[in-house]
């Protein structure tokens, strides 16, 4: 079969390796459409591991079914979760499934980015394995692993109706918070970039209000808009450091600010204990990945149409041509999500 191999953002090769074999318990899938996450472009994140095989926002068709599974058939459509918490540990009894040792040594075999992939028999056992319903295509299937994690960012930082938020970053993740919140009641929401294709996009998804971060100054103008406060919430979904600096500054005492995506690597900041914890309240917390209950929580809102995502992809690649998606996704200009079809 094909593999799209990692070596560096700009050094992803077409490469031919055997489909895996299943074991008893085990499922192998072909994958129909895989999903670039921005994590996926972390290139620091990744270049101690590779070259290694990507993609784990995947959606696909059964095509083997290992011995003792009756539950499963071949041809059925899924989409499949590539980590899975262990469910019995002190984290996952108190919540905290995605910091599970488990969850960080599971894996599929080898990746989305190929035409096939194992999908071991502690993925199945555990709840990673989730039938799709037939009005929901491939392609916005590979939504449930991203609108998963936002899912359990929301409610990490206890977003509830009647809330003031600000969304900095108006790629994928910030265009899902936005319409996850407006979906859970905010009463104001503001986006804030600095690429003009995206704060369209988050006026398009629900945003009340699209902010230039690097021609205004986002802390007043947000409180301008907001009746003279600053935001219950902040949502960084930006690798941004000075997003995190402005964070600091736009959010409301006693609110609460929600770290969800990755820096460059060594990015630190400066951090006023009395102003933030001392003397204002302000709840620092933070998010990573999903469990299956958020992912089965996805799937839910995206077959009921509750979140829209179909008008989210922009570009569509079959895995030959993954090269440029990768630069898409990595330039983040005017690109939303782009999918990699391993068929074509």
């Amino acid at each position: 079969m094909r593999v799209a191999t990692y070596y560096s953002n700009k050094d992803i090769r077409i490469e031919e390796m055997p489909a895996p074999e299943i074991g008893p318990g085990e499922l192998l899938i072909r994958v129909e459409a895989s999903g670039i996450c921005g994590t996926d472009v972390l290139q620091w994140y990744r270049r101690d591991k590779t070259p290694l095989i990507l993609g784990h926002e995947i959606a696909g068709e059964i095509a083997g079914v290992g011995e003792g599974l009756t539950q499963y058939r071949k041809g059925q459509r899924v989409s499949a979760s590539h980590h899975v918490p262990c469910g019995r540990c002190n984290y996952c009894l108190r919540g905290r499934e995605t910091v599970c040792p488990t969850l960080r040594k599971t894996h599929f075999d080898p990746g989305g980015f190929a035409e096939f992939l194992r999908l071991p028999q502690i993925n199945v056992e555990l709840g990673g394995v989730y039938p799709l319903p037939d009005n929901l295509s491939y392609e916005e299937a590979t939504f449930i692993e991203p609108l998963a994690c936002v899912l359990r960012g929301q409610r990490l930082a206890g977003l509830s109706k009647g809330k003031s938020v600000l969304v900095m970053g108006c790629g994928i993740s910030g265009l899902l918070h936005i319409q996850l919140a407006r979906l859970k009641g905010a009463s104001f929401i503001a986006a804030c970039d600095i690429v003009d294709y995206r704060l369209k996009q988050a006026k398009l998804r629900g945003a009340d209000a699209a902010i230039d971060a690097q021609k205004e100054d986002l802390p007043g103008r947000f409180r301008q808009l907001n009746r003279g406060k600053a935001a219950d919430l902040v949502i960084i979904a930006t690798g941004a450091k000075a997003a995190h600096i402005q964070a600091l500054e736009t959010v409301e005492c006693g609110g609460c600010v929600l770290f969800f995506a990755a820096t460059d690597e060594g990015v630190t900041i400066p951090l006023s204990i009395n102003n933030v914890f001392w003397r204002n309240e302000i709840t620092l917390t933070s998010s990573y990945a999903a469990a299956p209950k958020e992912h089965l929580k996805a799937l839910e809102l995206l077959s009921r149409r509750k979140i829209a995502v179909k008008e989210l992809i922009t570009h569509r690649f079959g895995l030959a041509k993954i090269q440029e998606g990768f630069r898409l996704v990595a330039q983040a200009q005017d690109s939303l999500k782009v999918i990699v079809e391993p068929q074509k």
